[in-house]
Order: structure tokens, then sequence, then C-alpha cells
């Protein structure tokens, strides 16, 4: 059974293109790595400071396996530091779901 993971990031809003960046520079790492990255949504209306991730993976194990390839993965970790250095995102949350088949 596959799994999507549902990121939510509360974001500093004076850092918006910060995040952008750091997602842009997702869209080839992700996929690298072993994720089947489905996108990164920005902020357009509304609400300024909330944005979303979607990566699917064949299983649990496959999004595990995943995040010991990214922790190995020079491009990743330097993605990693990017945001710790520049503290554009104030929260992040995931959650695991699965898709509803008849």
């Amino acid at each position: 059974m596959s799994v999507t993971v549902f990121i939510r990031y509360q974001l500093d809003p004076f850092k918006r293109a910060q995040f952008e960046e750091y997602s842009k520079r997702w869209l080839s790492i992700i996929p690298k790595c072993g994720g089947d990255l489905i996108g990164y949504f920005m902020p357009h209306e509304g609400t300024n400071n909330i944005a979303f991730a979607l990566i699917t993976f064949e299983s649990l194990a496959a999004y595990e396996a995943y995040r010991a390839r990214l922790r190995q993965d020079a491009d990743g970790m330097a993605n990693f530091h990017f945001a710790e250095e520049n503290k554009f995102i104030l929260a992040e949350e995931r959650t695991f779901l699965r898709k509803v088949v008849l």
C-alpha cells in the first residue's frame, strides 16, 4: 500500500521567497532520493504563511529508506542547512495518508 506524506509548513510571511527557493531545490533532490514528488504549494491568496508539500512512497519502509538516502545526499543536507540558517520555516507537520480505493 502506497503512502503520501502531506507536509504542512508554517512560514515567516516575510521570507516566502526563501521558502520558494528551498522548495525549488527539492524538485530534483526528492526524486533522486526515491520520493515521488507530487509538488510544493505556496500561499497565493488568503493565508500568507502556510505552504504544503505532497510526496508519495510505495510504503512506509520506502519512506524510511528515502529519509536515510536524504541524510547522505549533499544537496539535501545543504538545503536543510539553508532552511536552518534562514529560519523561514516556523513549524512543520507531517501526516501520512493512504488513498481511498474501491
